[in-house]
């Protein structure tokens, strides 16, 4: 018989007892944050399941890890400490066992209804990095800015290729972003400056890094899925103009750092594991330290809506897949620190856009629309690039059997860039 919670679950919901993502809430506008994890149409409140002893093993069981305002010191303890916390939640909230289920006080202390919520940051963010991994993407791009002579550089298929990118401006899903200001390529003898004309989204996924590395000490690549102990959607947005007439020779900059979106919920790799699938073939094969003897992705379906400013509905825009990335999380990881560099706890890699083979797959306008040349259809208007008041919604899920593990919703709003 199929794992089931004593909690309702629809069948449509991201969130079945399989799932159990992690995030960081707020039950009232003066209340303290705490962690959670999602479970149907509620919260469970992890602080209430903590200090109600409910933990019982020998590593969660005891530390205050789930008594902290966000989830850094449990990434910080690794995979033994996970796998028993979702052991533990997966069994309290089982339609089989009594301890919450029949204990109505502590049920309603401790289930928190999710529209009732505020969502928070779920990790303190110390460093993000974004790399470039998909191979459909950076093609589309190379044919719209190089040509399709030579689209990809050479040394694109022997490393994962990445920038760093700013940890101050990552908001939650739900955050509205003001459009940015910048310098763009000249239409003169100077430079345009003024709000971005190219505003843009990119469908992404980042991986949650958990245990770091010590300065001077890189991780082996097969050893990297256990400083990972998540995924979420990610946003990140570019001014396409900004980023065109800045990016050379040092890449992106202020085209970037102006915001990027995350989903509120944490998907651990132990509930995406039943997903897991090949990664494509790397050709030529990768440097030693690149070289898995697993290479695997997930089967994550993505799709991104626009909702246009004045309308009432979204429409689906692109619809994606995780699997389609060239390099994989752990490799991405792995290359992050074979220089030495260290990653810390709640440091977030992001995947880069994740466009798929088909027209109808690319992740983001400027592959959509061709940088502008052909404009997309939304219900009675168009759109080269994103205007003042439209909301983008990217989502994402794994379809199992009678149930889906989903990640929410990873929207955002645009507004009018300030005078």
């Amino acid at each position: 018989m199929a794992l089931q919670s004593f909690v309702e679950v629809h069948p449509d919901s991201h969130f079945p007892i399989q799932n159990l993502p992690y995030g960081v809430f707020r039950p009232g506008p003066s209340a303290e944050a705490r962690p959670g994890v999602a479970i149907g149409d509620y919260v469970l409140d992890l602080s209430v399941v903590q200090s109600a002893g409910l933990f019982d093993g020998p590593i969660v069981g005891k530390s205050d890890c789930f008594l902290q305002p966000n989830l850094n010191k449990f990434l910080g303890m690794g995979r033994p400490a996970w796998k028993e916390a979702r052991s533990t939640l997966q069994k309290l909230l089982s339609s089989t066992e009594p301890t919450l289920r029949d204990n109505a006080s502590l049920r309603e202390k401790a289930l928190v209804p999710m529209n009732k919520v505020e969502m928070c940051l779920p990790m303190v963010i110390g460093d993000y990095s974004d790399f470039f991994s998909s191979m459909h993407h950076a093609k589309n791009c190379g044919n719209i800015f190089r040509g399709p002579e030579t689209p990809i550089g050479a040394n694109w298929f022997h490393l994962p290729i990445a920038y760093h990118g700013r940890a101050s401006s990552i908001v939650i899903s739900g955050t509205d972003l003001i459009r940015p200001k910048g310098q763009a390529p000249p239409t003169g003898s100077s430079p345009y400056f003024g709000p971005s004309r190219k505003l843009d989204f990119e469908l992404e996924m980042a991986a949650i890094v958990g245990p770091g590395n010590e300065l001077g000490k890189p991780v082996d690549v097969n050893e990297a899925a256990d400083h990972i102990f998540g995924l979420v959607i990610m946003n990140d947005w570019s001014a396409r103009d900004i980023q065109a007439w800045e990016y050379v020779p040092l890449g992106p900059f202020l085209g970037k750092s102006f915001g990027t979106t995350l989903s509120p919920w944490i998907v651990t790799l132990d509930a995406l594991e039943p997903f897991a699938c090949d990664a494509p073939k790397q050709d030529p094969p990768p440097l030693p330290y690149l070289a898995e003897k697993i290479s695997k992705n997930y089967d994550i379906s993505l799709e991104v809506g626009i909702k246009p400013a004045g309308h009432k509905n979204s429409c689906i825009v692109t619809r994606s897949n995780l699997k389609h990335l060239y390099w994989t999380l752990t490799q991405q990881l792995a290359h992050h620190t074979i220089n030495g560099c260290n990653l810390r706890p709640g440091d977030l890699l992001g995947t880069g856009t994740i466009s798929g083979p088909e027209p109808e797959s690319f992740g983001c306008l400027l592959e959509l629309t061709w940088n502008g040349q052909k404009p997309v259809s939304l219900d009675g208007t168009t759109r080269g690039f994103l205007e003042d008041g439209d909301e983008v919604t990217i989502t994402g899920h794994c379809k199992g059997n009678g149930y889906k593990v989903g990640f929410g919703a990873c929207s955002g709003k645009i507004l009018p860039s300030s005078p």
